[in-house]
């Protein structure tokens, strides 16, 4: 577990906030957050397990009979859901290598010579300065290193379920609950 430290030069990019089993927030409710930026002033990711079932070519404009009309949609977050995310990563030996928020041309690019993964996400997740670390020592995030194998699982509902499971036994248990109480 990853979990940064008040006043510290510690950042969460990289890392993966889960959202805590009691989060019912519909927006966040079982959401995996890749993040990418983590400093004083705030922070962003993208959600990875919420596919739209779409594909960028479906996006009216430049897409549609381009080289990444194939690239899949995922609803990134509730914030700017206007802004398209490109982003790419290389499965290498121990891990992955991400580009973030990249433009077409180097994401085409990626995808032809080094023979990246892609996905394009709308809107993305943020907060202000200070908020996310408030959210953390409030338990309403979980955060966990990427593990090297993140971008080989299903990036759909069962991504949260599986990350959470590997935390331990009683991470475990609480990712299993169903989503409604009544039906346990």
């Amino acid at each position: 577990m990853h979990t940064p430290r008040r006043g510290s030069e510690e950042t969460l990019a990289g890392a993966l906030l889960l959202a805590h089993p009691a989060l019912k927030e519909s927006n966040f409710n079982r959401t995996v957050i890749l993040m990418s930026a983590h400093n004083a002033e705030g922070a962003m990711g993208v959600v990875l397990n919420r596919p739209m079932g779409k594909r960028l070519g479906e996006l009216q404009g430049d897409f549609a009979l381009g080289p990444l009309a194939s690239v899949p949609l995922c609803n990134g977050g509730p914030v700017e859901k206007k802004q398209l995310v490109l982003v790419a990563w290389e499965t290498q030996e121990n891990g992955f290598r991400l580009h973030f928020g990249i433009e077409p041309a180097q994401a085409t690019q990626l995808r032809e010579v080094e023979d990246a993964d892609l996905r394009a996400f709308v809107g993305y997740a943020g907060w202000t300065g200070g908020q996310l670390e408030n959210e953390i020592e409030q338990n309403t995030w979980v955060v966990v290193t990427a593990p090297p194998d993140l971008f080989n699982l299903p990036m759909d509902g069962s991504l949260w379920r599986t990350l959470l499971a590997r935390e331990g036994a009683e991470w475990r248990l609480l990712a299993d609950e169903p989503e409604e109480t009544g039906q346990n």
